[in-house]
């Protein structure tokens, strides 16, 4: 039990307080004595309106600021969670309120509003938490939302549109249906296929020799190559037909990369087709080249099927000021360390260090601690400057390792925890929705039901409720949820 001494404050005279009203209130079966001096410090709560009609009111505007009350004892039964209470006791005491381990954010939201306490007097570290739980239910929210989107079609759209619909499904959603799946693995296979055989193909004893002797690559891998960028072309062209915003589809990012990766081919078959006379010029064969080195781009089209690499890019992309820091400590090393050992290097008459930028090499290898050999200090004083820049390149390598690591490990807890929140969710709404209509079913059997119009209405009814319980409070619409009735209540039934 627990129970706060009576507060007592002198008056303007320096006397002693008058007696204030002391009330007894029951959060979940663990009693509290409050007095009035206390809570009338926040006169626009329900535990100060409680207390200032205590003496005055009747039952039933009493039992409008509580769940029950007991007149023999002068006790008021609520219906809330007890470890939460005594957070919301704080503000009374302190000033401000903080949450403790263990107490769901939303749930301590809802016990703040039950108690008519304004956010504000939340401490700023409970807020920032918070805050990040509402963006995680609005990102489950949203999830949730697509689900459903790719559950139910919606009979206003057209035939074309329906297609279209059903197209996007078939090339971006796999886990919409067997043949989504069946085409994403088939697409990753020739992804792989065509990284593999571009490395393949420039091994010399597996190319061919032309007419004027000069290698060339094997028919069979530029069959290969053909049928694999016919493949990425008309994906990427039903793809674009089935986007419902074009414009966007073409500059997002993993479409550039994918058109990037067909492009090459394109070009170098137009080119080669112009004629032998254009493609003797050197600088057409150097552009031809260069396309061809631009296939390498394709296996960025891994991360469209990997949900690794997706969270990589978004742990990267979250750890953007680390990698900074990296980068300037990186480059502040570099800066001094070349030019310190070009300045110790030059009294020696073989020195390797011929200028300040050919010494960026040096301090580039020597603080990533690679080493290739190719330049290296001669003095002693070059040579102390060495085991310097490694030990300082290892500390600034080593310090923002870990909130990279950690970034990665957040983004990928983050998106399991969003999946599985949102399954649980369409789990959950599919539940009710089946209890609904198993009651509705039941009420209809025993003759609650008039009409076959009441039992659509109690099924879509069943289907509204099912929804409003979980998914659209999450979306921030209202919605009407049925009040449970407190424990003691139900007892006393």
């Amino acid at each position: 039990m627990w129970e706060f001494s009576r507060t007592r404050y002198a008056d303007c005279n320096g006397s002693e307080a008058s007696e204030e009203t002391e009330i007894a209130v029951n959060i979940g079966g663990v009693k509290h004595f409050l007095y009035g001096d206390v809570l009338n410090r926040y006169p626009e709560t329900r535990l100060a309106q409680l207390v200032n009609r205590a003496t005055d009111s009747t039952r039933e505007d009493l039992s409008a600021l509580c769940d029950d009350y007991d007149d023999l004892k002068r006790e008021f039964y609520f219906d809330r969670d007890p470890e939460a209470f005594k957070c919301i006791l704080e503000l009374y005491y302190y000033g401000e309120i903080h949450m403790k381990r263990g107490i769901c954010p939303m749930c301590f939201m809802r016990e703040m509003d039950y108690w008519v306490i304004d956010t504000e007097y939340l401490d700023e570290c409970c807020r920032s938490s918070l805050n990040e739980v509402e963006t995680e239910l609005a990102e489950i929210a949203q999830k949730v939302k697509t689900i459903l989107d790719d559950l139910e079609g919606d009979a206003t759209v057209t035939r074309g549109q329906r297609c279209q619909a059903f197209l996007w499904k078939l090339m971006e959603k796999p886990e919409s249906s067997l043949a989504a799946r069946v085409i994403a693995v088939v697409s990753f296979a020739f992804i792989l296929l065509s990284s593999v055989v571009m490395c393949v193909s420039t091994i010399p004893e597996l190319q061919v020799q032309d007419v004027e002797g000069n290698l060339m690559e094997n028919p069979t891998f530029e069959s290969i190559e053909t049928a694999c960028i016919i493949w990425f072309t008309v994906e990427y062209i039903l793809r674009l037909v089935s986007s419902s915003n074009r414009l966007q589809f073409v500059f997002s990012f993993m479409n550039i990369v994918d058109f990037l990766a067909i492009m090459p081919f394109y070009v170098v078959l137009i080119l080669t087709h112009l004629g032998t006379a254009m493609m003797e010029l050197a600088n057409v064969q150097q552009a031809v080249q260069a396309l061809r080195i631009m296939r390498i781009a394709r296996i960025f089209k891994l991360a469209r099927h990997s949900s690794g690499l997706q969270t990589l890019t978004f742990a990267l992309k979250s750890s953007l000021k680390e990698l900074g820091l990296l980068l300037m400590y990186m480059s502040v090393g570099v800066f001094l360390f070349s030019a310190l050992g070009y300045t110790m290097e030059q009294s020696h008459p073989e020195t390797m260090f011929t200028s300040i930028p050919q010494s960026f090499w040096w301090a580039i290898i020597t603080m990533t601690t690679v080493g290739y050999g190719d330049i290296y200090p001669k003095t002693t004083l070059g040579r102390c400057n060495a085991a310097v820049s490694f030990l300082c390149g290892v500390i600034a390598i080593a310090l923002p390792i870990h909130p990279i690591i950690n970034n990665f490990v957040i983004v990928y807890s983050k998106q399991r925890v969003l999946e599985t929140a949102a399954k649980h969710e369409i789990e959950l709404m599919a539940l009710r929705a089946k209890e609904e209509a198993q009651e509705c079913s039941d009420s209809e059997a025993g003759g609650n039901l008039a009409s076959t119009d009441n039992s659509s209405v109690c099924n879509s009814t069943a289907m509204s409720a099912s929804q409003s319980d979980t998914y659209i409070p999450l979306l921030g619409e209202t919605a009407t949820v049925s009040k449970v009735q407190p424990a003691h209540k139900r007892k006393k039934k």
